[in-house]
């Protein structure tokens, strides 16, 4: 009989991450049912009277803090292992992102602490770096037995490869995404302002607090466009249109602990990427130069990185190219599959032990 997994909690299953997830538990031949409470709060309540049937396994999946105390009930309850993959820490971003307290405050320590508390409850915390998994180590004191990793990664059947772009110019540099902080789009305009040439456009595509202060300041500059969102579906297509994409630039505390989606994506479409180089790609991209590595937070090393890559676009194909086998050897379906085969069975490993 095949096992069943149990999705708990009120979460989005269109979010990228959960759809790679659970089309990887679907290769692995387990069945999937769906507990999503209307409310996190009584989510114990709620299981008491709808009665979801007894699962192999409960998975908690991203952004769902909330419903860890009552997926963690029922686990007990069930005896069965509980597997959190938050993709986030709250203690990392309120404190560290949005600097809403300063760590040694007693209101950081108080949601450490809570946070700590939650994700002791795992029989495995996934991370989707080892950057990621040692700061819930150092900082959540989650062991290490109890934490593994899983990489983001691309969805399969929809970011593949595709033909490179023409090697002539006009040439075309994308960044897409939500204009955090994270992302540095500042960095990138800047350096657009230092390459600014009539044969090389940036485009940043996405929406999000930061564009309207940052398209009124570069207003004068017709070599940084920008474009807005566009159907998912659609995306791989658009990446494939430009020569170089852009990672993130921001010199803040999550940019050295994540890798994120748009490198996932742009590796598996084939597309050279640039991004900051960060403690996120020590167990897997570290030293690959095919990768144009710069500082966080560095416009001009940007701007020089760009501009050499662009002096010889014939290597482009070639570097595309490599980028994609690159996602193969590491951030392949493959390997994410072998990854989450591994994360359940030490689950099961852990639960037995406890």
């Amino acid at each position: 009989m095949m096992p069943t997994v149990l999705w708990w909690g009120r979460t989005e299953r269109d979010y990228s991450r959960n759809r790679v997830v659970l089309n990887l538990f679907e290769n692995l031949g387990w069945n999937i049912s769906f507990f999503h409470p209307f409310s996190s709060q009584l989510g114990v309540l709620e299981a008491i009277i709808r009665r979801p049937q007894r699962p192999d396994l409960i998975w908690l999946p991203c952004f769902r803090h909330r419903d860890i105390h009552s997926a963690a009930i029922w686990a007990k309850k069930w005896n069965v292992p509980l597997i959190l993959d938050p993709l986030i820490s709250a203690y990392e971003k309120e404190v560290f992102e949005r600097r809403k307290w300063l760590p040694d405050s007693r209101q950081a320590e108080k949601l450490r602490k809570w946070e700590a508390n939650l994700f002791s409850s795992a029989d495995v915390l996934v991370a989707d770096t080892s950057a990621h998994a040692a700061f819930f180590h150092d900082r959540l004191l989650v062991s290490p037995e109890n934490t593994r990793v899983l990489y983001v990664g691309a969805e399969a059947g929809l970011f593949e490869y595709l033909p490179p772009a023409q090697p002539g110019p006009p040439f075309e540099l994308l960044f897409y995404g939500s204009f955090l902080e994270l992302h540095g789009v500042d960095v990138i305009v800047e350096a657009a302002k230092r390459l600014n040439r009539p044969d090389v456009t940036w485009v940043l595509l996405g929406e999000g607090d930061m564009k309207e202060g940052i398209q009124a300041e570069v207003n004068r500059y017709p070599n940084i466009q920008f474009e807005s969102w566009i159907p998912y579906t659609t995306l791989p297509d658009r990446i494939a249109r430009a020569h170089i994409l852009l990672g993130i630039f921001g010199p803040t505390v999550l940019t050295d602990l994540v890798i994120p989606n748009k490198i996932f994506q742009a590796m598996a479409v084939g597309r050279p990427v640039i991004t900051s180089y960060s403690k996120a790609y020590t167990d897997s991209l570290e030293g690959q130069n095919t990768i144009g590595w710069v500082p966080s937070g560095d416009p001009q090393a940007l701007a020089d990185m760009a501009g050499a890559w662009l002096r010889n676009p014939e290597d482009l194909e070639r570097r595309g190219s490599e980028t994609r086998a690159l996602f193969d050897r590491y951030f392949s379906p493959a390997q994410l599959q072998t990854a989450l085969k591994e994360i359940i069975d030490q689950a099961i490993t852990n639960h037995r032990r406890k």
